[in-house]
Order: C-alpha cells, then structure tokens, then sequence
C-alpha cells in the first residue's frame, strides 16, 4: 500500500465536500470529521510452538446517532488505526443513505490469517472480544465479517461474548453460520447489491447488460457475486484479478470470450487466490495485477482494497469504460474522481454500491434479535428493493442538482446523520 496515502484524510475530505454543499455550521463538521469513540488494545496469543504473540487490534466507533454501531472486523497484515477510522466513517454514511437504523464503526487486527493455525485464530477472536465485552452488544455496536475474516471467526466471538455474560445474544454478531442465527443470502448480499445498483446505473445510460463486458479487481466473496449475478443478467466477464500469495504479487486472468466462473472458482483458494498452473492450463492468459484497469470493457468493478484508481493510474483506463461500480471500500481517490467525473464516466460510488452486505447485516440482526428467519429469495428481494431504492434517491439528487454520484451520496448520507444529531439535540 501507498505509505503517502491516508485514507481516513481522504475519508475528511469527501466528508468536507458534502459539509460545503450542505452548508453546515463548524459544531456540525467538528462532531462529524472525527469517531465518538477508539478503542486501542492488544491481543495476546499463544502460538503453536509454545511462544506468545501480542497482536495490536482496533474497534472505532464514529457515529451513532441513527442507531447501534455497524461495521467489520478485518484481519491484514497492513491494517492501521487511520484505515479503520476512515472504515468507520464510511460506515457511518452507508448505513445513512441506505436507510437503515444503524451508525458506523469498525475493527481490526494487524495479523495475516494466512499464517495462523485456526487454534491461533480462534484464540485471537476470543481476546479480541474479551477486549470489547463492554463496548459491543446487539443494542450498542454489532461486529461482521470483513477483509479475511469469515462466519466462522465470527461464531467464536458470538461464542467468547455469551460465555463472559453468560446468556444467549445471536444479535451481537452478523455474517454468522446460517445453522447459528446467520441469515440466507448474506454470503450474495455485498456482490449482488454491487450488480442491483449497476442494473439500475445501465438503464439510466440505456446500455443493455447482455451487451455489457466487466473487469473486476479481487476474486474473493463480493468480486465472486458480482461475477456471478453480472453474468446472469446476460453479461460478460472478462478478466479477473487477484493476490498470489505463493508470490506475494497480484495477477489479473484475461479470456476474450468471458471467463468460466464454475471453471474459475474451482481453481480458487478460499481467499480469492487463483492458482496460477491451473489457469494457465485451462487457457486464461495472466497479467500484472493493476491490468484489470486496463481492459476495454464498459464496466470496472474494484472489489478488493482502497485507494486502487488514483492520478497516477486513472488514465490508464479505456475510454470504453462507462460505468465503475465500486464494490469496496475507498477504492477511488479524490484526485482520479476529478478526472473521471471530466471524462463523464458514472461511478456508483463505494457507500451506495458495497452497501449490500450492511443491509443483509441488518436484515440478520433483526432476525437474530427476533429468533425469526426468512428464506432466501425474501431476503434478496428486500435486498433489491432497498438498494435500488437508495440508487433513485441518488440518481434522481445528482441528476436535479448536476452533481457527480459520489456527491450526491455523500449529501443525502450526512444530512440524515446530521439531523439525528440535531434531534437528539447534540449541536
């Protein structure tokens, strides 16, 4: 990652756009630039040979005017406390301007589960939450699932926090087993909301999907749905890229003709890893990994980490490419947006397009909390239903007001954060 690159700076500075175009007084913008809450701490583990390792951990809470707090835990070997801040942040505003009763907050650990025996990472979930058995709860702030972490990490601190208050809470947690209080349609929820919103950013440019052609950035759960649901409305997937963790490089898998996603997912680890050999063997050609950016398709979809479209490589995308629908978080820069806002590409910004996985989040705790579960196609039809309805509240703001997605987003997200705080009389 770019050691200059601060993404909770960038985080500030979209926060300080829509503050200038709502005209907000200084009280509003100081409460709202900054988390409430932080929680530093660390995690002592001990390791299969014998050793003790102290792992440095986060939960940053920033806003929880509309609601209990909302927001992953993350484990990377490269996690910083600035990362997680600016996660929280944009937490906050995608709950907002989905509509859901929930604020913003995240968490993370500074380890590579890659490394780690899963004793050694049962054991790390269990002191994280021992940490936090004060500070979470299904009625202060619900943890989920995020970047290399999975139901199961989930299941033993859900686990770790009814042992410590000694009852039973499947509320306190989401992205858990669906045998344990998970909800149907969870796994889908972040890709095919990243697909519900570009469906609906189509009809607006009058592309049909069957002639639509995708290049995704990640192969890991939100870039596999996506694939997937893209494909099934007819259109073509036709390069892939991915982290080699055997050579600690990315690479992107390109065919012509759009790739096999069966064909695909059963050569990939369950991180997202494609193998390589395999690949090659089944014809895909492999690239450098920022080739993704590059391909003359005429739809982007960054599904991994922030800060991936910048100054230095926005123009490195064809001019083909009409749509990027941002499947994680802060993925596009301050700078690159200026220049693909000029150039007329529509961006469905990260808050609106990755806000599945928080509504499903939500859908879960609602069901969790009332010990009563819906089926699948109820989940993903509310799914649907909600997120195309925030993506014309959006379009519609953007289109009346000549402002750029990400703008119009972010203005609809703050002013309904701002005005829970005015009600609760906070400023």
């Amino acid at each position: 990652m770019d050691r200059k690159y601060n993404p909770f700076h960038m985080a500030q500075e979209q926060f300080d756009s829509a503050a200038d175009f709502l005209q907000l007084e200084p009280a509003a913008r100081e409460f709202l630039r900054n988390p409430m809450r932080e929680y530093h701490f660390t995690v002592p583990v001990r390791m299969e040979d014998g050793s003790v390792k102290v792992f440095r951990a986060f939960r940053i809470q920033h806003n929880d005017a509309m609601g209990p707090a909302k927001g992953g835990i993350r484990f990377h070997p490269q996690e910083t406390a600035d990362t997680v801040r600016a996660l929280s942040m944009w937490m906050t505003w995608k709950c907002a301007v989905i509509g859901i009763p929930l604020g913003g907050a995240k968490g993370g650990v500074i380890c590579d589960p890659h490394d780690l025996s899963s004793r050694e990472q049962e054991c790390l979930c269990r002191g994280y939450v021992r940490q936090l058995s004060r500070d979470i709860g299904p009625l202060r702030d619900v943890p989920a699932p995020d970047v290399m972490t999975s139901a199961q990490h989930m299941l033993w601190m859900m686990d770790e926090y009814e042992a410590i208050h000694a009852s039973k809470y499947p509320g306190v947690i989401t992205g858990k087993p669906v045998s344990m209080g998970g909800s149907l349609g969870r796994t889908e929820s972040t890709g095919f909301g990243v697909v519900y919103t570009l469906r609906e950013a189509l009809k607006l440019l009058n592309i049909r999907p069957t002639d639509a052609t995708a290049s995704i950035q990640g192969f890991g759960n939100v870039a596999q749905y996506a694939a997937r649901l893209f494909c099934q409305l007819g259109g073509t997937v036709t390069c892939v890229s991915c982290w080699d963790q055997q050579d600690s490089t990315s690479y992107a898998y390109r065919k012509a003709d759009g790739i096999d996603l069966d064909e695909m997912l059963s050569i990939t680890d369950r991180f997202g890893g494609i193998d390589k050999n395999k690949a090659a063997d089944e014809g895909y050609e492999r690239l450098p990994g920022d080739a993704w950016l590059e391909q003359d398709v005429d739809v982007l979809m960054p599904c991994a980490l922030e800060n991936q479209i910048r100054g230095d490589n926005v123009e490195s995308i064809s001019q083909r490419v009409k749509v990027i629908s941002e499947g994680a978080n802060g993925p596009t820069t301050p700078e690159a947006d200026d220049r693909l806002e000029e150039r007329g590409v529509f961006v469905i910004p990260d808050l609106l397009a990755n806000a599945g996985g928080v509504t499903c989040s939500y859908f879960e705790q609602v069901q969790s909390n009332a010990n009563y579960y819906w089926e699948k196609d109820e989940v993903l039809g509310k799914l649907d239903v909600m997120m195309t309805s925030a993506f014309i509240d959006v379009s519609d703001l953007a289109q009346k007001n000549d402002l750029f997605m990400r703008d119009a987003t972010y203005a609809i997200a703050v002013n309904r954060v701002v005005e829970a705080c005015r009600g609760r009389g906070w400023f």
